[in-house]
């Protein structure tokens, strides 16, 4: 075979590069060149994408990282001066990670986010109001997947939602994989400095939120505050954003399983976590880095060597998903990677599928003759992204 680079096309917008789907026929592991020259490993196998993010013995540290593709924001950590906060847990390693992590777990319980449903369902069910209101065709990126999710993590943080103008804006340019990397810095730096300032806030005048609450337990300095708070704000609406415009262009574009998340109360959670394996949003990584020689089913991955890890195909593996190519909301589709696994596995996956569970079945059910208003080719796909999903989603009813 030969010389393997990261494979970044995709021939359906859907599905994998059809290059990964071949080479995960051919095993789970396997060299590849990356756009710095140097040698490591591509995953396309579930239980090899498992094992390497299980152990302990990859690191998740940006800076021993080598990029899979050449993309202007993968220049960032060249630069010598790109710094996230202190406290932006998700680039960290043991034991920094927990310590961190451990003053958020309590925060998000399965408890408290059924805590949550009613107020998410309110919100879902304004934004239909408003969309009924206005009457289509709309964009249903901006009218509905991406308001939903950001107006929960604001009150759940209590960042005030009229700023999400700076916050939305900054995170699509730091998303970007074609950002120039000065352009991502000073995003790095305005969205800081944005949170930072709410940070100063919450200590003069707190409120009964999240962020108001890690200000009052005394364990973290404004820097490591801004950075946990900075973590908490991006994941927590650009992905779901992402999973309800892709999710919904998924089930426009097969409407045998449009039809069962709509009309079978019953198929909803089982189908939100299908969607999620089907559609797998991560689609760059995760990337770790080997801290010693690590043996993943036969294969020697030594120190040093990064390994990026393919979760689209990996969630498609037919050993662990029989006929994975396929959207199935009926197939049991719990095991998937789509939140990761092991210490980095994403801390608000039970927001996510809360969100998720109320919003696709009350779209579908409020507008049954949901269509999309222009063909499924000419909707703008996010390959140019770190998180997949649609730029726009046109629709109308």
């Amino acid at each position: 075979m030969s010389e393997l680079t990261m494979p970044t096309t995709r021939q359906r917008p859907l599905d994998p590069p059809e290059q990964l789907t071949e080479l995960r026929q051919h095993g789970a592991l396997h060299r590849m060149t990356y756009a710095d020259g140097h040698q490591g490993w591509l995953v396309t196998g579930y239980a090899a994408a498992r094992a390497v993010l299980a152990s302990p013995h990859f690191s998740n540290l940006t800076d021993k990282q080598h990029p899979p593709i050449k993309a202007a924001r993968m220049n960032l950590s060249d630069k010598g001066k790109a710094k996230l906060p202190p406290g932006f847990f998700l680039r960290m390693d043991e034991p920094e990670h927990t310590r961190f992590r451990k003053l958020l777990t309590g925060q998000f319980t399965v408890r408290r986010m059924k805590l949550l449903e009613p107020r998410i369902a309110e919100i879902v069910g304004e934004r239909l109001d408003a969309m009924e209101a206005a009457g289509g065709p709309v964009d249903l990126v901006q009218e509905f997947a991406l308001p939903i999710p950001s107006l929960v993590i604001c009150e759940l943080l209590g960042v005030p939602y009229e700023d999400r103008s700076e916050f939305q804006q900054d995170t699509k340019v730091l998303a970007s994989l074609e950002t120039a990397a000065d352009d991502a810095l000073a995003a790095l730096g305005r969205i800081s400095a944005f949170m930072y300032g709410l940070i100063q806030r919450k200590r003069a005048e707190p409120g009964d939120d999240l962020i108001s609450g890690l200000v009052e337990t005394g364990e973290l300095n404004d820097e490591e505050l801004t950075g946990v708070a900075l973590l908490l704000l991006i994941a927590g609406h650009e992905t779901t954003a992402n999973m309800l415009g892709l999710g919904t262009y998924a089930l426009l574009t097969n409407p045998d399983q449009l039809a069962a998340m709509r009309d079978d109360p019953s198929a909803v959670d089982n189908g939100v976590e299908e969607l999620m394996r089907f559609l797998t949003i991560i689609h760059l990584g995760p990337i770790r880095t080997a801290l010693r020689d690590v043996e993943i089913e036969g294969v020697t991955i030594e120190a040093g060597q990064t390994v990026t890890l393919h979760l689209p195909t990996a969630n498609r593996d037919p050993s662990r998903f029989p006929g994975g190519d396929e959207l199935d909301l009926a197939r049991p589709a719990g095991g998937h990677l789509t939140f990761g696994h092991g210490i980095h596995q994403c801390l608000g996956q039970q927001l996510a599928r809360a969100e998720m569970r109320i919003a696709f079945p009350a779209l579908l059910r409020r507008l049954p003759g949901l269509r999309l208003a222009v063909t499924p080719e000419e909707v703008p796909m996010r390959s140019d992204m770190s998180i997949y999903g649609v730029h726009r989603l046109p629709v109308t009813w």
